[in-house]
């Protein structure tokens, strides 16, 4: 019986929803725009899912109701609506888009910009194409105001890390989330072959983001893949060829002569100082100088004797010529051009009922040091079938398999002698790479090959016993990346207004890492070192949601959306290593005699949602938007899993209104604002709230664990309420359009580890305990400076401020690093020594005396109390690392079938830490270079300069880090360029091509900044390190459709 009833009810059901499309009738039309047919308009039933788009020629064909409006929406448009009459035939024509009619890709939907109450930004297909990119990320800095990123990584397939309207955690993660295809993606974005992106948004507020919940607190980056658009079938190839290299230049650092004299003085005023010391000991410490420096420096790469090498007046024997002078420079060993290819090709096309897009596209790029390399084949097939008139369905599945060798140069090796980029910069420029006979020629192997010289001794600083060229040609760090990302959804048209959609996802990555450290020189020496790590993501979410639209009196407008989405997340993690290689050329851990570790690693995470969002605008003039979302997570106890987020927002379209229409000048204006509450869990461990033991720590047959952390069953996530209030205009004809935008984000129950007495058997817990704020104004503007049917010359500019200022800590100040975080002080600002200078009388480094230093080291100097020991210097507040100004300049200018596009990112204010500059003005650490600016030292009594004596006693005190080693860090970069040429109609038709486009781009062409060498966006607390300096790329492509 209860068989028949549900199939007696699901009868009527279906009977019910044929009824709905019983009068149905087939409307035709074309759309076009000025300069003809307008192909991949998309057409929509208002209220409904149910749609279709036009063909290569702009003709469409759509089932629909006498009554039902017709939304007709492109990309770069002014959105239409048609109401369905008697006719049976809808002709349109779509005029540019007015700044609020674009079309935009928001949470969990589309919607009109003159109908959202958010704050976003978007990059569309036409925009990305420009750019020549292996990672969708470098597309994201300088594209929109309150956006800033680091420079990347040089390594070939490295993205850049984001920022959006500040820094909202100390000790949990800061970056945006990553939405692709409306599912939150936990996968790798360098797998997303950018030629798949339809469109990149950037949602910046509460009002955009609050639907994705403890998510979203730092904003969120949506990514839009491609469909099918052209229903007569489109293929499309894109080829291009790059040169690789260095985008910004080592620092200037002192040649072999310059060095040997420099190193002899440090040693000579390590035992005399002229001026300071008797003259008769000056005389014998010259002497001692020459007869030693060899000594100390261990190397002798002239054709003299080696005690002839400085004469007693401190210069190069005259005699003295370079034995192999071509040998001396490492940085040149270990680099080269690097090459990238691009292939992309792409096919698309549709039914009246379907549509497809499917890509394949292959990467290969050799980064500009040897034995770093990325490449990547990627497939995506997107598939949307019209079922029926109320079922619509499709399947979204892209598949990258990459792989990538490191060179040695991860973020994790900046330290490590084995970094590449640490151990070029830092070598002193008298030690050879290869072994040489006495005459200076090269020793060859049997094969004729030049030897690496494993056996030289260097001084301490110049990386003794390590041998860079060699280790990247023998060892082995490679990266192995397969992904898979699939969608699929199905969407349910209950009745006019009602949509019930399913979304199902699915997220791998597959990463495996193969890492050799060979035995004859470096961390393997000297039986040899491997390792294998594999690990594998998955994460499969779900969502339900249903969507109801509809209009009364013409005038009430309202959207609604329900909706539930769960997301379950595992990591597996299988790591070993094992030494003493067996048999040479073969890697493999059998191949190894002794184990060093082995460990596998389970962690789960699970998520639940609950959430709604409803939309109300009257007459298109007056909008609301709100929303509310409940999420649970595992990372948090019972009792603290939930949390609840939600936002408000509300927009004025004042060019609507009797009083503004008037005004000619005025094109469009609408006045905004929101406030929202959300939440952060980001960067917190999946265990948290858990007391955890470590195992592993057995004492050889005997087991043993390690407490690892007390339980904190009270944490919960973090918190971040955000305002807005903006102006969106567009004026004068249309030429000048811009947004003017103040926003307020503070953060709350930030998570800060707090310290415990030894007594609890930790050394401290985290605790939710502190708050911050970041505040800004954001201005964009963009303004078409010249209009004409053959020329045009648009003008772009963003600027954006970020005032951030914790107002909460569990203790009074903490210090972290260059840092000292204090109620009233921001996340970045120094606390440093306060360095003086350097007093003329001796040459000695000077600082600001501590309250209460006393002894030898302290001088009283023009009324200052200052010390020469770096340890009773005074701190002090000096500076800070977040800039007054950032933003972007972006100028596009068209003439005929050319087209010049250039952006510059720029940054004003701010200072950098530039702990590399420091490294190489050292007083006297033998083998380590030096940078050119050693040559403005103290060398006798009355000397006026910045630069402390050479003098290898004191190197800690005249190096120690200080405020002496910030900069500023304003620069200006040429981030990109393209300049392109589309071949004439006339020439392609005969060859049955609709469009070919020749282009040259380039990338990080150049940076202007305080200092040569200096890579100032490496990282967002104005630090610096060891790392592979960014890539400039020029390229030259060839984009053709059929």
């Amino acid at each position: 019986m209860k068989n028949k009833l549900h199939f007696m009810l699901s009868l009527i059901l279906v009977l019910a929803v044929q009824l709905t499309y019983a009068q149905k009738k087939t409307v035709t039309g074309t759309v076009t725009d000025d300069s003809g047919p307008l192909p991949g308009v998309s057409i929509l039933i208002k209220g409904t899912s149910m749609g279709t788009e036009t063909d290569f020629d702009g003709n469409y064909s759509i089932q629909v109701n006498t009554g039902d409006i017709l939304v007709f929406s492109f990309v770069g448009m002014a959105t239409q609506e048609k109401t369905v009459g008697s006719s049976n035939t809808i002709d349109v024509v779509l005029t540019a888009d007015n700044l609020l009619d674009e079309v935009m890709v928001v949470a969990y939907g589309t919607t009109k910009k003159s109908d959202f109450t958010g704050s976003a930004a978007q990059i569309n297909s036409d925009d990305l194409a420009k750019i020549t990119m292996s990672n969708p990320t470098s597309a994201i800095e300088g594209s929109a105001a309150g956006v800033t990123a680091t420079f990347g990584s040089g390594q070939p397939g490295s993205g850049q890390n984001i920022r959006i309207r500040g820094f909202g955690s100390f000790s949990a993660s800061s970056s945006p989330l990553y939405v692709v295809d409306g599912v939150p993606f936990t996968g790798s974005i360098n797998s997303i072959n950018p030629n798949d992106i339809e469109s990149l948004t950037i949602l910046k507020d509460a009002s955009s983001t609050a639907l994705y919940g403890n998510k979203a607190a730092n904003g969120v980056v949506m990514i839009t893949t491609k469909k099918g658009k052209n229903r007569k079938g489109e293929f499309s190839l894109n080829v291009s060829a790059s040169i690789v290299d260095r985008s910004i230049p080592e620092y200037d650092r002192l040649g072999p002569d310059q060095y040997y004299e420099i190193m002899w003085e440090a040693l000579r005023n390590g035992e005399a100082i002229p001026g300071i010391d008797d003259p008769a000991d000056v005389t014998a410490a010259n002497l001692y100088a020459t007869n030693n420096i060899y000594d100390e420096l261990k190397n002798n790469p002239y054709n003299v004797p080696n005690d002839q090498i400085v004469g007693i007046d401190g210069k190069i024997n005259p005699s003295a010529s370079l034995l192999y002078p071509d040998d001396l420079d490492w940085e040149d060993a270990i680099t080269r051009k690097g090459f990238r290819q691009n292939y992309d090709m792409s096919y698309q096309g549709g039914t009246e009922k379907s549509d497809f897009y499917a890509s394949l596209g292959y990467l290969k790029e050799e980064g500009y040091i040897l034995n770093s390399d990325f490449e990547r084949i990627s497939g995506r097939v997107n598939v949307n079938h019209q079922a029926t008139k109320w079922l619509k369905t499709g399947l979204n599945v892209g598949i990258s398999n990459s792989a990538g060798n490191q060179a040695q140069a991860t973020s994790a090796q900046t330290s490590s002698f084995v970094n590449p980029i640490r151990f070029t910069r830092g070598i002193g420029p008298i030690y050879n790479i290869h072994k040489h006979d006495a005459s200076g020629n090269y020793i060859l192997d049997d094969n004729g090959n030049k030897i690496y010289d494993l056996d030289a001794k260097r001084a301490s600083g110049a990386s003794d016993g390590r041998h860079i060229a060699a280790e990247i040609d023998f060892n082995e760090d490679l990266d192995e990346i397969t992904s898979i990302n699939a969608k699929s959804y199905v969407d349910i048209t209950l009745t006019d207004g009602l949509v019930f959609t399913v979304n199902a996802s699915f997220d791998q990555r597959h990463y495996y890492n193969t890492d050799f450290e060979n035995k004859y020189v470096g961390d393997g020496a000297p039986g040899g070192r491997a390792g294998r790590t594999y690990e594998r993501r998955t994460a499969v979410g779900f969502n339900q949601l249903l969507n109801y639209s509809k209009t009364f009196n013409d005038k009430h407008n309202f959207k609604a959306l329900l909706a539930h989405e769960s997301l379950d997340y595992k990591i597996d993690y299988l790591d070993g290593s094992r030494q003493q290689q067996i048999v040479d050329g073969n890697s493999e851990l059998i191949n190894f005699v002794t184990t060093l570790s082995l460990t596998s690693i389970l962690d789960t995470r699970t998520d639940e949602s609950y959430f709604g969002r409803l939309n109300y605008d009257y007459d298109g003039k007056y909008f609301l938007s709100a929303s509310y979302r409940q999420d649970g997570s595992s990372k948090f106890s019972k009792d603290t899993r939930w949390g609840d987020f939600w936002s408000i927002g509300a927009a004025w379209r004042l060019d609507q209104e009797s009083f503004i229409q008037d005004l000619d000048w005025i094109n469009a204006l609408k006045l905004r604002a929101s406030y929202g509450e959300l939440g952060n869990n980001s960067g917190i461990s999946f265990y948290a709230y858990q007391g955890l033991y470590d195992l592993g720590y057995n004492n050889q047959s005997e087991p043993g664990i390690l407490q690892a952390g007390l339980a904190a069953s009270n944490l919960q996530w973090e918190a971040s309420e955000s305002s807005d209030v903006a102006l969106e205009f567009r004026l004068f004809d249309n030429r000048l359009d811009g947004v003017i935008e103040y926003y307020n984000r503070n953060s709350d129950n930030l998570l800060f580890d707090v310290p415990l007495p030894l007594s609890s058997g930790s050394t401290s817990i985290p605790q939710n305990i502190g708050s911050m704020y970041n505040r800004g104004i954001e201005v964009s503007l963009n303004y078409d400076v010249i209009k004409t049917e053959n020329f045009n010359w648009n003008f772009g500019i963003n600027a954006t401020t970020i005032k951030n200022e914790f107002t909460k800590l569990p203790q009074e100040e903490i210090i972290n690093g260059s840092k000292k975080l204090m109620v009233g002080r921001s996340i970045y600002d120094y606390w440093l020594r306060d360095w003086y200078g350097v007093d003329p009388a001796d040459g000695e480094i000077l600082y600001v005396a501590e309250e209460g230093a006393s002894g030898s080291s302290v001088r009283e100097i023009d009324g200052m109390t200052l010390t020469t020991d770096d340890a009773q210097a005074r701190y002090h507040y000096a500076g800070t690392a977040i800039p007054d100004l950032m933003g972007s300049i972006n100028n596009n200018l068209s003439y005929k079938a050319f087209n010049l596009s250039f952006l510059l990112t720029y940054q004003i204010g701010g200072e950098i830490l530039d702990s590399n500059y420091q490294g190489l003005m050292s007083s006297g650490t033998y083998g380590s270079a030096l940078s050119v600016d050693i040559l403005d030292r103290w060398q006798q009594p009355g000397d006026i300069t910045d630069v402390p004596r050479m003098d290898p006693s004191n190197t800690t005190d005249f190096n120690a880090t200080s405020d002496r080693w910030l900069t500023d860090a304003s620069y200006l970069n040429l981030k990109r360029a393209n300049l392109s040429y589309n071949l004439p109609e006339s020439v392609l038709s005969s060859i049955g091509v609709s469009n070919a486009l020749i282009y040259v781009s380039g990338e990080n062409l150049f940076s202007v900044n305080a200092r040569k060498g200096l890579t100032i966006q490496q990282n967002f607390n104005g630090t610096v390190n060891n790392v592979y300096t960014p890539s400039r790329i020029v390229s030259i492509g060839l984009n053709v459709k059929f």
